[in-house]
């Protein structure tokens, strides 16, 4: 049997907690090496494990896997969050770059000077409530199902779920308008009849 998955990155969100986020929905336990400082980055390009010399890496199933959408599907494959046929997976990874559009927003507004700070947060809040969210809201309005994809767990369900805890935090009124959504961060909430 394979060890727990390593993860290696910085003691923060960034590109690895959607990776944190999937194992996590496929049972997965996993250990964290973080990257604390220039000379643990260096260590590890040294070394030639980062074959873009950037983060994130994961050590799994004796890989050294780059790429963060590259991890993310090699989990989902692994553990069936990624549909049952060609179709499935290419709704799966339509939803997904989508999610990922507005999540790398997400993932750089912390970081940025205040001015940009704020435009940025303006800008997510924008994305959100007239761009991504109503398509969302609309996929799982259009067939009625639990999940976006096949009626089970996929990559892009549990990306969502990270994306509208996220958002939520921004700002917690975006979700408000959207029941179909709230329903996947706040499921003992009643969907109104649609």
């Amino acid at each position: 049997m394979a060890g727990k998955p390593i993860l290696h990155y910085s003691n923060d969100r960034g590109n690895m907690e959607s990776i944190r986020w999937l194992l996590a929905a496929a049972g997965v336990e996993f250990e964290e090496e973080y990257i604390e400082t220039r000379e643990d980055l260096e260590k590890l390009m040294n070394d030639g494990v980062l074959m873009f010399q950037q983060v994130p890496l994961v050590e799994i199933d004796g890989m050294k896997l780059v790429q963060t959408r590259a991890i993310l599907n090699y989990i989902a494959n692994k553990h069936n969050l990624y549909g049952k046929d060609i179709k499935e997976r290419a709704l799966i990874d339509m939803y997904d770059e989508g999610i990922a559009d507005l999540n790398q927003l997400i993932i750089r507004y912390p970081y940025s000077d205040p001015g940009v700070k704020e435009a940025t947060i303006a800008q997510i809040k924008d994305k959100a409530r007239n761009r991504y969210f109503p398509a969302f809201e609309k996929v799982l309005k259009s067939h009625g199902q639990d999940y976006l994809v096949g009626n089970q767990l996929s990559k892009a369900d549990v990306r969502l779920v990270e994306l509208l805890y996220h958002v939520e935090e921004v700002d917690p009124t975006i979700i408000t308008s959207f029941p179909l959504l709230q329903m996947r961060i706040c499921p003992s909430k009643q969907v109104p009849s649609l």
